[in-house]
């Protein structure tokens, strides 16, 4: 026994120490590494980032931003958690075919979500336009349209997060409290959604950090209109082009700033929860 654990043990702490290196370098020049550039090109010439905030163009950019995920992380949140109950807790026809056209919004281009959206919406062309046209609504080219194409894009985010959860707790904690007399709403808010409430704030967090980057299907639904339907990564895209590069710099730096900031909030307090 003693040999054995002298002549493999070093072997493998070794080859553990050179696979994390390895995993460190490769995360460092992909996404540190390129992430530090844009910090140390914001305040590198001067302090881009108050100037920035100074422009009109950019702030309500960051509001429409912040309005859009927000709405975007709202609908995923309810329509995450009941789409997860209901691929988890139910069987049906067709369940498999659902399961797989929830992970459609990662594998199909945000783009081509983008140009899908402008068909069945577009004001003009659009496969739903004489009934928007009647009721006065415009979808494309409006906020509406920007929180649809952020909120698709982001989709199954929070399921995929609280699936695996709900499959693991089983049922018996919900079928006892509906066995002692528990509605449906009280068993979800008291058994159900505390168990389930760590992989739900993974998935929101998840789903919002997504919903900040949103570029490609926005572009294509928004218009791209300064102060009008201009979100901040469009912005982002537009100042960089016109060679305004601070600005670009420092709306990049405050979009991966929340981000950031979102994952190390969830990641220092989940432990804490879970020992307590």
């Amino acid at each position: 026994m003693a040999s054995h654990a002298t002549g493999r043990g070093p072997r493998r702490t070794a080859a553990t120490y050179v696979r994390r290196g390895l995993v460190l370098v490769y995360l460092f020049f992909l996404v540190a590494w390129p992430v530090s550039l844009v910090v140390t090109r914001t305040f590198g010439d001067g302090n881009h980032l108050a100037s920035t905030l100074q422009d009109p163009a950019v702030v309500f950019a960051l509001q429409m931003t912040v309005v859009v995920a927000f709405w975007a992380v709202v609908i995923n949140t309810v329509f995450g958690v009941g789409m997860s109950l209901l691929i988890v807790r139910y069987d049906f026809a067709g369940k498999g075919l659902l399961n797989t056209l929830l992970d459609l919004p990662l594998s199909v281009s945000p783009v081509v979500i983008g140009l899908a959206l402008l068909l069945a919406y577009g004001p003009r062309d659009g496969y739903f336009a004489p009934v928007l046209d009647a009721i006065n609504l415009q979808v494309v080219f409006s906020v509406p349209g920007i929180i649809m194409a952020t909120a698709f894009v982001s989709l199954p985010l929070v399921i995929r997060e609280v699936v695996p959860v709900l499959q693991e707790i089983g049922t018996e904690q919900e079928q006892a409290a509906r066995s002692l007399g528990a509605g449906g709403w009280q068993t979800f808010r008291r058994i159900t959604l505390p168990s389930i409430r760590w992989a739900l704030v993974y998935g929101v967090v998840l789903s919002l950090a997504r919903s900040l980057g949103e570029f490609g299907a926005v572009k294509i639904v928004s218009g791209n209109i300064s102060q009008q339907t201009q979100t901040a990564t469009l912005l982002v895209e537009e100042k960089y082009l016109e060679f305004e590069r601070g600005a670009a710099y420092a709306t990049s730096f405050l979009l991966t700033l929340i981000a950031v900031a979102a994952l190390v909030v969830v990641t220092v307090l989940r432990p804490k929860e879970e020992k307590a």
